[in-house]
C-alpha cells in the first residue's frame, strides 16, 4: 500500500528521528510512502491548503505558536478520515485528543516498537476508509464511503443514514450493520453510531464531533464507553 504521511514538530532533532523511524517502518512493512516534515503548525496548514490528501499525521502537541491540538481541530473541520497521532512529553493533553478522534498518543522519547505498532493501526484504518456502501434509494444507486457515516437510525421499515446528508433506504439495521466494521456500535435496537465520530458520552446522549446530539437509549452508556476503549 501507498500512504501519504506528514510529521509536524518544531524540534529539528525530533523531526529527524521521526523521519528516520517512519521510513524504516514503511520499508519493513512493505509500504511505499510520501513523507513530508514541517517545523510548525502554521507551515503545515499553509501546505495543507494545497495538499489535503494525507492519510496519516504525526503531530507534536507542544509547539510554539499554534499547538498540535489546535492544528488537529482545524484539520478535522474538513477531513474526518485522516489518522491523527499526537506526540507529546506530557500526559495532560490526552482528554483533548478525544475531541479530534486522535488514534493514539505517543510519549516522548518515542520508542520504535510503539511507533511501528501505532503506524500499523493507522495504515489499517486508512485502508478501511476506502470502503464504500452501495445503497439503492429513489431508483438510484448511491456510493457512500463508510468513514463518512456518522450514525444510522431506524424509522419504521427504513433506516436513515446520517453522513453529511440524510439517506433513507429500505433495509433493517442488522443488514446495514453486517456491511460495517468495528468502528460502528449498536447502541440499542434502533441506533448505530460511528465510534470515531464521538466527542463525548453522557448517561442520556452521545455528542458527535460536529456537535450533533443523539439520544442514548437507557442502559447503553456503559456499552458505548467500553466499545470506545476497546477500539483504541
Amino acid at each position: 500500500m501507498h500512504y501519504k504521511i506528514a510529521l509536524c514538530d518544531d524540534a529539528p532533532a525530533d523531526r529527524a528521528l521521526l523521519d528516520g523511524l517512519v521510513r524504516r517502518w514503511a520499508e519493513g512493512a512493505g509500504h511505499t510512502i510520501q513523507l513530508a516534515a514541517f517545523e510548525s503548525a502554521e507551515q503545515f496548514l499553509f501546505h495543507y491548503a494545497e495538499e489535503n490528501d494525507y492519510d496519516i499525521l504525526l503531530l507534536d502537541v507542544e509547539m510554539g505558536g499554534m499547538d498540535g491540538v489546535a492544528l488537529a481541530k482545524e484539520i478535522r473541520k474538513q477531513n474526518e478520515a485522516v489518522q491523527i497521532v499526537f506526540i507529546t512529553g506530557y500526559s495532560d493533553y490526552i482528554a483533548e485528543g478525544y475531541e479530534v478522534a486522535a488514534l493514539h498518543y505517543l510519549m516522548k522519547p518515542v520508542r520504535e516498537e510503539k511507533l511501528f505498532s501505532v503506524l500499523d493501526r493507522a495504515a489499517e484504518k486508512a485502508a478501511k476508509n476506502e470502503r464504500v456502501l452501495h445503497l439503492v434509494t429513489g431508483g438510484e444507486m448511491i456510493q457512500l464511503p463508510i468513514h463518512k457515516l456518522r450514525y444510522a437510525e431506524v424509522m419504521g421499515n427504513y433506516v436513515t443514514l446520517h453522513a453529511g446528508e440524510e439517506i433513507t433506504v429500505k433495509m433493517t439495521l442488522s443488514e446495514l450493520e453486517s456491511q460495517l466494521d468495528e468502528r460502528f456500535y449498536r447502541a440499542g435496537r434502533s441506533l448505530l453510531v460511528n465510534l470515531t465520530q464521538i466527542s463525548r458520552v453522557t448517561k442520556t446522549e452521545i455528542r458527535l464531533l460536529d456537535g450533533t446530539a443523539i439520544h442514548l437509549p437507557r442502559g447503553a452508556y456503559e456499552g458505548v464507553n467500553r466499545a470506545i476503549i476497546a477500539m483504541n
